[in-house]
């Protein structure tokens, strides 16, 4: 999105994406077999749908398209954290753990709105 011929996994924004969605994908093997199914399956497809809602827009080839995907993004970051509440609510995450994920959704965010500017201009 931010240089041409540059692949996806080359982005910043992907990068970091990636590494949120590999530690919140470790962070659900500890929670209860019950959750299997929500709050586990939930918070891995939010978590997957930033990246891939990044790597679809990079592949676009208009710029409304690429915000198009740039503003679909931005739903599952909050959804991320919506999820990482719940895993708070139900016992599963501590507080410490609740802020250290919601830091990596942060950053990860604040480079996403850079690559949303960018097309927005």
């Amino acid at each position: 999105m931010e240089q041409k011929n540059q692949s996806f996994t080359e982005l910043e924004v992907w990068k970091k994406a990636r590494v949120l969605k590999n530690e919140l994908n470790k962070l659900t093997v500890k929670f209860p077999l019950e959750e299997k199914f929500r709050l586990t399956d939930q918070l891995i497809r939010s978590s997957r749908s930033i990246t891939a809602n990044i790597s679809e827009g990079h592949g676009r080839f208009t710029y409304k398209d690429q915000l198009h995907f740039c503003i679909q993004a931005r739903g599952p970051f909050s959804e991320t954290h919506n999820h990482l509440i719940d895993a708070l609510d139900c016992g599963y995450i501590s507080e410490n753990q609740l802020d250290y994920y919601k830091n990596m959704v942060d950053e990860t965010g604040r480079l996403f709105k850079r690559v949303y500017y960018f097309f927005k201009k």
